[in-house]
């Protein structure tokens, strides 16, 4: 039943509920609302760092002419290794996770921060885990050499 959840959920479907819940928790219990100087700046620096992180992964992968589509990585036709990919495998859902954190940080609130690393667990059984038992059996060598110099968030 578990398994049923893999590659299902589009990611940025994932975090724009993880954000819901997010400002959800933040709205019905006030009380654990923090003051933090200077957190809509930084929430704004972080949540527009992330975007242009996934942005960026986005536009690797068209420029590789491969699949974009998360919930269909058997489609995929190549081991994107330039640009942000340099970096991180899963450079999209490290930009969602900066933009999720920039959230946290303009709710000013306690509770939203721990959907970080929920989102990130939920990320890494339910969409990475699948993604990269596909790609290995697709691209063998290439994938695990390039899993031994790249990690999988940063």
């Amino acid at each position: 039943m578990i398994n049923a959840l893999e590659l299902k959920v589009p990611p940025l479907a994932l975090a724009a509920a993880f954000a819901a819940a997010m400002w959800l928790v933040a709205w019905l219990s006030p009380a654990l609302a923090l003051d933090l100087p200077g957190s809509r700046l930084l929430g704004a620096l972080a949540a527009g760092l992330g975007a242009i992180f996934a942005l960026a992964a986005g536009y690797a992968f068209r420029r590789a002419k491969t699949n974009v589509n998360p919930t269909k990585p058997q489609a995929t036709n190549a081991v994107v290794v330039a640009g942000v990919y340099r970096f991180s495998r899963n450079p999209m859902y490290v930009g969602f996770l900066l933009v999720l954190a920039g959230w946290a940080a303009i709710l000013s609130h306690a509770l939203p921060f721990l959907f970080l690393p929920a989102y990130v667990a939920y990320m890494n059984r339910f969409q990475i885990a699948p993604e990269e038992h596909m790609l290995a059996a697709k691209f063998g060598r290439d994938y695990a050499d390039y899993r031994q110099t790249v990690r999988r968030w940063l």
